[in-house]
C-alpha cells in the first residue's frame, strides 16, 4: 500500500475535543470523496475512541491524546487514536459487548463494539500503565467521475 497523504493531531483529554477530532478526520477524510454514511461511520468511530481515551485512559486527569490519520493509495483510510493512559488489563474482555471499567451507570460498554460495526477492521492494543492504540480502517468506495 502507497501512502498518498497523512496528518497527525496532538489535544488534550478533554471532552470537548471530542467534536474537534471528529470535525477535523472527516475534513482530511473528504479529500476522498467519502459518502454521508462513510463519513458518519468515521466520525462515530474516531468518537468513540477519543471518548474511550479520555473517560478510560486518562479518568479523572488530563493527558495527550495523539491521532494519526493515513490515506492510502486503494482508498484506504487508517486512523490511529492513542493515550499514555492507564491502559487496558485485558483487551479481549475490554472489547466484548456491554463490559466498562466505570460502574456509575453513565457508560453502557459499547464503545469497541460500535467501532467494529462502522469500520471494515479495528486493533487495540494496550499496555498497562502505559497506554492504549485502537486503528481503525475504513476502505472509501471508488466514485466514478
Amino acid at each position: 500500500m502507497k501512502l498518498v497523504n497523512q496528518m497527525k493531531l496532538t489535544f488534550q483529554s478533554r471532552s470537548v475535543n471530542e467534536g474537534f477530532a471528529r470535525g477535523a478526520i472527516s475534513a482530511f477524510v473528504a479529500t476522498l470523496d467519502p459518502t454521508v454514511e462513510e463519513i458518519s461511520d468515521i466520525k462515530t468511530a474516531v468518537s468513540e475512541a477519543v471518548t474511550n481515551c479520555i473517560v478510560h485512559g486518562y479518568r479523572d486527569t488530563i493527558g495527550q491524546i495523539h491521532v494519526t490519520v493515513k490515506i492510502f493509495e486503494d482508498q484506504l483510510v487508517r486512523i490511529t487514536v492513542r493515550d499514555n493512559g492507564c491502559g487496558i488489563e485485558d483487551v479481549e474482555q475490554a472489547m466484548q459487548p456491554l463490559f466498562t471499567t466505570v460502574h456509575t451507570g453513565e457508560r453502557s460498554g459499547l464503545g469497541f463494539t460500535v467501532m467494529e460495526s462502522f469500520m471494515d477492521k479495528v486493533k487495540v492494543r494496550s499496555v498497562p500503565g502505559k497506554g492504549t492504540t485502537v486503528t481503525l480502517d475504513k476502505r472509501i468506495a471508488a466514485r466514478e467521475d
